[in-house]
């Protein structure tokens, strides 16, 4: 393998019905076989993205004292600001040569933390508001598919991810100063949702590892966005859909004076979801390999494995 599958999210949005079907099935195996997809007419605008990333840039270049004033004590990184090697992959102990910016749910209800105001940038928090809605979107229509293909209701995952916990997070990983410890950005991992979109990176660096071991990047055009399983689908399905793992490494040494930036959206439920193994995944043949567990212990877990959590 050397690419990802694409497919067009339009041909289950506005496509006949042998058009949603071929999608459903399209979508389905991809994630059985690789995790990852590329998403064409995934309804998030280029001028919203691009919009978004002058935002992120800008905020990433404040100074380090004005960037900390938006990290936020006791809320393990899901809201504001978290500071240049706070995070590590799980069974890792080497951080994340990377910081980062978490945009969260917006209720009325005080379930969730409030989002961080970033004062400097006027523009940025109501182009964050736009983005989270946006993403929210295109995830529901990809559940949507992803139900159906399970053959469960085609509104299973409404239900859920209505008023969901789901994260928009923007990343910096700085230019490279010195010898490195690692070549490698992030640390190898999977993601802890239920499925990640991420709109295109900066630059390169993103690599999957396939069934036979081996890693390869993965690029997509300027119209796509990737979209992946996340560990609470694969757990939900008891592996039938692959949370594929994946790192970002380095650049070419005459490329370490350069920055990446990456914007993926979690898409996350409710934190009282069940995760337990749908019935339909478990027989004979795949018997169940999860405990019970709901969506918000199973976050509270992972949190803590990534040293974002004490």
């Amino acid at each position: 393998m050397t690419s990802i599958p694409v497919v067009d999210l339009e041909q289950f949005t506005k496509g006949s019905q042998s058009s949603k079907t071929a999608f459903i099935e399209e979508l389905g195996k991809a994630y059985e076989e690789v995790g990852f997809v590329a998403v064409r007419n995934h309804g998030i605008r280029a001028d919203l993205i691009d919009n978004l990333y002058k935002e992120v840039k800008t905020f990433f270049a404040l100074s380090a004292s004005q960037k900390s004033a938006y990290e936020i004590e006791g809320l393990a990184g899901q809201r504001g600001y978290t500071s240049f090697g706070k995070e590590h992959a799980k069974g890792s102990d080497a951080p994340d040569l990377k910081e980062f910016f978490q945009y969260g749910q917006i209720t009325h209800s005080g379930e969730y933390p409030d989002n961080v105001v970033v004062k400097e940038l006027p523009r940025f928090n109501p182009i964050f508001d736009e983005a989270y809605r946006a993403f929210e979107i295109s995830g529901s229509h990809l559940l949507r598919a992803i139900a159906l293909y399970l053959q469960l209701e085609k509104n299973y995952f409404d239900r859920h991810i209505e008023q969901g916990n789901s994260i928009l997070r923007v990343i910096h990983y700085p230019p490279i100063k010195e010898e490195p410890r690692s070549a490698i950005r992030a640390e190898q991992h999977e993601d802890i949702n239920l499925i990640t979109l991420l709109v295109g990176a900066s630059a390169d660096g993103l690599e999957i590892l396939n069934k036979q071991g081996n890693w390869f990047p993965v690029t997509s055009l300027p119209d796509q966005i990737v979209v992946n399983v996340g560990d609470m689908l694969q757990r939900l399905t008891n592996n039938r859909l692959k949370s594929t793992t994946h790192r970002v490494v380095n650049p070419a040494r005459e490329l370490w004076n350069t920055s990446r930036f990456s914007i993926p959206f979690f898409l996350h439920p409710k934190s009282e979801m069940s995760l337990a193994c749908l019935e339909s995944c478990v027989d004979a043949e795949h018997p169940k390999q999860y405990a019970d567990i709901t969506a918000g212990e199973y976050l509270d877990e992972r949190l803590r494995e990534i040293g974002l959590k004490k």
